[in-house]
């Protein structure tokens, strides 16, 4: 792909103008101001999360409609559509990620022309004043008229004028440094009468004027601006404004732009400090692109920091050496080297000081001349330095204030740092600039154990290595050192995961570098003793992630500080940040941490964090259910977790969000307690949970959910746990068109309820056998069931049951043909629907009314109702409930003779059917067939 086709499918953000999408030069229609509103929002907060509430707030202010949530995330996804017209369905490029409390657009901040504006501002404020003027030039150029025209006038970002003003008054200083005075009179005049109490913009123009050989003008200047000042605010100018014409009126305002003699340099030897590196490196193509981009910003003038950071074992001292070696003909005044073994288990951190001798003595200073204390050898360090352009590499880093006295101080050095500690320090007091390094793509890490044991198929051996650069040079290690093994051999020992890591390590004098364990040993031991000690505890939970609210119930600490460690533990690459609060370790770490729970952890540790696990995602996911759906069941974790210590759930999208986020962990915790013989924990968590699966119904996952759940209560001895567990597999059956409808299950529910002497449970199980009896066409005993059953729950006042039995019962009477009665029964749900604020059963209660009021002919009130399910479902992501609500909207569209819209809603549904995982059926099949005639 050429460098303009490469271009051609970037999305570009305009907002310093008319706001637009652009591919490459050509903008691309979005739509109306509402999703350009949208558009803008998202990318003036580019790659941080902006809650729906504020979305919501700033397009429509304090009056909102109805639908306003719906409106959003309807241009939320036709936005995505856009994108990925643009940039195709790749990973790279711009998205639009759904991140709770609302929506994220990532995005490279260059491809949006405010954050490229401030990254310009930044960056000319290092550079010298000729390349200084030409940056501020660009940043100005990309504004294109007034800012975020096109959206809504509530969409306001005031800060933008103080952006454009900020690099407008930096250009300025640095066209007057510069000498270019008489150029800038003009522009400045004219400013200056726009806007007379701008006292930069009035300095400015004094300023070139003075230089110009105007003082006389440049005084009046002052003058007039010092009079309009006072009458207008009743103050005098500012003090900076005052010293400038008083400095003027002395005529001893000096010129910037006057030539001064560079200072001497002082003659020393060229240091080459750099150990071997290795012969042949493979991959790191973008890694390596990053490095050389810092040289390419030293040339500009400044001085530059680069951070290489990442988990033990990932190649950091690799990368940066072998980038080194071939950069280093790029620093004429040489390359300094130190390993600074900051997590060198055999050895205490270098001191700043101690390192700075060996600097100097490369330096060419001698040992007679070193000064004895370790200050005035830094400061001796930094002279020496202050007009040279070198490299410095500091590898193995401890901290940011083991790093930042042996940085380079000229502009043109360069300073590459590797650590297993993120260093956020070096970013805030030095500019620095971080690289994460991350496992290799799987061709790279193929290539990468070809380099050390030649040719072969290492596809899968690469896998389970994780791809990993120190795991890969091991095992690519042991195949040319032991000619006997084949990679099948190596292969078979990987797979078992118990042996894993004792495989991946080889004899080594640096055990640490010849050893995937012995390096995560190293990074465990320096962890803070309250950081190592929940590090410990997550290797006996069995889950995939973990959060801060999770981490605070394993390790019995407050949120906000289960949150700090887990965040340390990120910043030591012991666990990445997959998603906002979400961290997850490696495979390899994954491993490393069972083993040392295993080992550390006694056997009552361990026990007590499945007990914690338990509990914490009991009552979480209790709250969260009780956001989706009204609960009919009796169990009631709600009071075992304080408010505090349980994750925000508001509302129903934030209900959804994270269930739909905890559910590998909450179906792989279910399976511990199952495993574990804590059968209770086990059912019970299965039947909280089976609630998320009601409102988003995927057969296969919730089937082994409830499986699990039902062997867990069989396996408990408990009537109760079974027939609820009873009751969720008939669920499943009823949703999904099993045949009989789980009959054979509710009719054992109901026997054991009547067991247990439980009259609610009784009415329940009832429910479920009169749906299962009209699934099985058996539609005068199911409607007489559920009728008993509607009399029982208008007699106890029971709300939740009184809806269920009317809605399966309108459903039982639509299939035997009674559609009056059962319009009466299902309008009776849906009020009960909407007193108890249940989006969930309210879809289903539109759906059936939409094919009850096509049937009897009112295709006005089945399109209404049709129409009504598919905005709740689609702003709920009911996915398999919105395939019905576009089958019955389909088939209103035929009966109105609208044969082409008909078509287009029955696709639509078919393929919601199948992302939920259920059939298409043959009577819907039929109607697809249809509308094709």
């Amino acid at each position: 792909m050429s460098e303009g086709d490469f271009a051609s499918r970037q999305a570009w953000f305009q907002l310093l103008g008319p706001v637009q999408l652009l591919a490459g030069s050509r903008p691309v229609p979005v739509g109306g101001p509402g999703v350009r509103g949208l558009l803008a929002l998202l990318a003036l907060r580019a790659n941080k999360v902006v809650p729906l509430d504020d979305i919501i707030d700033a397009l429509w202010g304090h009056d909102p409609p109805a639908t306003a949530r719906t409106i959003v995330h309807g241009n939320v996804s036709h936005l995505r559509r856009v994108l990925r017209s643009i940039q195709g369905d790749g990973g790279d490029g711009a998205r639009i990620h759904t991140r709770p409390p609302g929506y994220q657009l990532t995005v490279d901040p260059s491809q949006v022309d405010v954050h490229r504006a401030r990254a310009l501002l930044e960056y000319a404020t290092a550079a010298g004043a000729e390349r200084r003027a030409s940056v501020l030039a660009e940043a100005l150029a990309l504004w294109k008229g007034p800012v975020l025209s096109g959206v809504p006038d509530s969409v306001h970002a005031p800060e933008l004028e103080d952006l454009r003003l900020a690099v407008h008054g930096a250009r300025v200083d640095a066209d007057l440094e510069l000498g270019r005075h008489a150029e800038l009179i003009s522009e400045l005049t004219t400013m200056v009468r726009e806007n007379p109490l701008a006292e930069r913009t009035i300095g400015q123009l004094m300023r070139a004027l003075y230089h110009a050989g105007r003082r006389a003008d440049a005084l009046a200047v002052y003058r007039r601006a010092a009079r309009h000042v006072v009458g207008t605010l009743g103050i005098d100018p500012g003090a900076e404004l005052r010293e400038l014409h008083d400095r003027i009126l002395r005529d001893d305002l000096t010129d910037p732009a006057s030539s001064k003699e560079p200072p001497p340099r002082l003659v020393r030897v060229t240091p080459a400090q750099l150990p071997a590196a290795i012969p042949r490196f493979a991959g790191r193509e973008a890694e390596l692109a990053w490095l050389d981009g810092l040289t390419e910003q030293a040339r500009h003038g400044v001085s530059v920091v680069g951070v290489v950071t990442g988990a033990p074992g990932v190649g950091k001292s690799t990368l940066a050496i072998s980038w080194a070696h071939r950069n280093a003909g790029n620093f004429p005044d040489g390359v300094l080297f130190a390993s600074l073994r900051g997590f060198d288990p055999a050895h205490p951190p270098l001191e700043p000081g101690d390192v700075s001798t060996q600097f100097l003595l490369g330096l060419g200073v001698r040992p007679a001349e070193l000064p004895e204390k370790a200050h005035e050898r830094i400061a001796l360090y930094r002279s020496l330095l202050s007009d040279a352009s070198v490299l410095v590499v500091l590898d193995d880093a401890r901290s940011a204030e083991q790093v930042r006295p042996l940085l380079p101080p000229a502009a043109g050095s360069v300073a590459v740092v590797t650590s297993r500690a993120r260093l956020d320090g070096l970013v805030v007091a030095n500019a620095a600039r971080i690289r994460a390094l991350e496992t290799m793509p799987p061709a790279d890490a193929v290539r990468l154990i070809e380099e050390v044991a030649g040719p072969g198929d290492y596809d899968k051996l690469a896998e389970l290595c994780g791809y990993l650069p120190l795991a890969l040079r091991v095992a690519g290690a042991r195949l040319a050192a032991s000619p006997q093994w084949t990679v099948e051999d190596l292969v078979a020992e990987l797979a078992d995961e118990r042996t894993r890591l004792t495989a991946l390590d080889v004899a080594g004098a640096d055990v640490a570098q010849a050893s995937v364990r012995a390096a995560l040993d190293v990074s465990h031991r320096g962890l803070p003793e309250a950081v190592g000690a929940l590090f410990r505890l997550l290797g006996a939970f069995t889950g995939v992630a973990i959060g801060p609210h999770l981490a605070a119930a394993i390790g019995g600490t407050a949120v906000p500080e289960a949150r700090r460690r887990l965040r340390t533990l990120a910043a030591y690459h012991l666990l990445t940040e997959v998603g906002r609060d979400v961290f997850a370790p490696h495979d390899l770490i994954r491993l490393y941490l069972r083993d040392l729970a295993e080992s550390d952890l006694a056997a009552t540790e361990r026990e007590a964090v499945l007990r914690r696990s338990v509990r914490y995602y009991q009552a979480a996911a209790d709250r969260a259910r009780r956001r989706l759906l009204r609960i009919v069941d009796p169990l009631d974790f709600t009071g075992s977790l304080p408010e505090e210590a349980s994750p925000a759930l508001s509302d129903f999208d934030d209900a959804l969000d994270w269930f739909a986020l905890e559910w590998p962990n909450l179906l792989e915790t279910c399976e511990a307690a199952y495993r574990a013989g804590r059968f209770e924990d086990a059912w019970q968590l299965a039947r909280v949970v089976h609630t998320y699966r009601v409102v988003r119904p995927l057969r296969d996952e919730w089937t082994g959910l409830v499986e699990l759940g039902l062997a867990a209560a069989k396996a408990s001895g408990n009537p109760l746990a079974h027939c609820w567990m009873l009751i969720s597999r008939c669920a499943i059956a009823l949703t999904f068109g099993v045949d009989g409808g789980g009959l054979a299950d509710a009719e054992h529910a109901l026997e054991l309820a009547v067991e247990v002497g439980d009259k609610r449970l009784l009415v329940s199980a009832n429910i479920h056998v009169g749906a299962a009896l009209s699934s099985s066409q058996r539609y005068d005993e199911a409607i007489e069931r559920l009728r008993q059953a509607i009399d029982e729950t208008e007699r106890t006042g029971d709300l939740a049951l009184r809806g269920q039995a009317l809605n399966n019962c309108a459903e039982a009477e639509k299939l035997s043909g009674r559609y009056a009665e059962a319009i009466e029964h299902q309008l009776g749900s849906l009020a009960i629907d909407r007193e108890l604020g249940d989006d969930s059963y309210a879809v289903v209660s539109l759906n059936n009314l939409a094919e009850l009021y096509l049937n009897t002919g009112e295709l006005a009130e089945a399109e209404r109702c049709a129409h009504q399910a598919i905005g709740l479902t689609t702003s709920r992501g009911f996915v398999l409930q919105e395939g019905v609500s576009r089958a019955a909207l389909g088939r209103v569209l035929r009966a109105r003779g609208a044969r082409s819209q008909a078509f287009d809603q029955l696709k639509l549904a078919e393929e919601r059917f199948r992302d939920a995982g259920a059939p298409w059926p043959a009577e819907l099949r039929d109607e697809l067939a249809a509308v094709t005639e």
